[in-house]
């Protein structure tokens, strides 16, 4: 092939090649709302206009959880240090309700402090591009996890490993992470255990799982409440939306609801409260 000619078609190959590579993703423009979604392949986030939370007033029965995290990202979103936070605990007792309802708080001190962006489970893989885009934007942003655990074969810990406290880059100063969890250490108990029965070093072998949860510095426990708690729960929804019904009748239901879930927490009470409002002819 004549010089000429194989120089066309190198130009052609290229240009083809040129086309179906997508375009460079631009630094997105965070100021369209104060909350969004982490989206990978392809990457982007996507602007949540309303964020589904509960005031933070409402959340009952974990005063302390509430108090530790709020100063912590106030100290964080005032450019102070601050802590990757754990929230782990039994299931339905406010972990993911009170991390949106803190963003929420911290913003109504101070408008437009904090940007909250969710990253779902599957997409960690794709962390180190989410946070490399948010150290671009300058934003400082709560990133979270909702109910973040590993199984086995899973290496994607791996990587949020290096990202939160050991790797070359780390976590940039504008950026904590909150995660929560069933989970106290992020990984099964039988996966914990298998490591110990077929390791050839069961201590470093468990230690590698485990070492995970320990690059958050701030651990928040979440339980259970008990009836006087769980009443207080409802009768601040019932307060706060305006329901017409006695406190006698309130606990009675109430406590039948609970009975018939078979536990007491912040979600069977709202759950209860939708079921109550319907019946009452009200919106929630």
């Amino acid at each position: 092939m004549p010089y000429a000619d194989a120089v066309k078609a190198l130009n052609r190959i290229a240009e083809a090649l040129e086309r179906l590579s997508p375009p460079p993703f631009a630094t997105p423009d965070l100021s369209a709302a104060e909350a969004y979604v982490w989206h990978a392949d392809p990457d982007r986030l996507e602007p949540v206009p309303n964020v589904n939370r509960v005031d933070i007033e409402l959340l009952q029965g974990i005063e302390r959880q509430r108090e530790q995290l709020m100063d912590n990202t106030r100290r964080f979103a005032e450019g102070y240090s601050a802590n990757n936070a754990l929230l782990w605990g039994a299931r339905g007792t406010g972990k993911s309700s009170l991390v949106k309802a803190v963003h929420a708080a911290i913003n109504a001190e101070t408008p437009g402090a904090l940007l909250l962006v969710e990253i779902h489970r599957e997409d960690i893989p794709s962390l180190p591009r989410c946070l490399r885009l948010l150290k671009d934007s300058g934003r400082r942003a709560v990133l979270f996890c909702d109910d973040l655990s590993f199984d086995q074969q899973d290496d994607a810990y791996k990587s949020l490993k290096a990202v939160l406290d050991g790797g070359i880059e780390g976590r940039p100063s504008n950026v904590v992470f909150y995660a929560t969890s069933n989970r106290r250490h992020l990984m099964a108990r039988d996966m914990i255990d298998n490591e110990r029965s077929t390791a050839i070093n069961p201590g470093e072998a468990v230690e590698e799982k485990v070492s995970l949860s320990d690059r958050f510095g701030l651990w928040l426990g979440f339980h259970h409440v008990g009836q006087d708690t769980f009443f207080a729960i409802v009768e601040g929804y019932v307060a706060h939306y305006g329901l017409p019904i006695s406190t006698e009748d309130l606990h009675a239901q109430a406590n039948e609801w609970s009975v018939t879930r078979g536990s007491r927490s912040g979600r069977v009470a709202w759950q209860f409260i939708q079921d109550l409002a319907g019946r009452l002819g009200k919106s929630v």
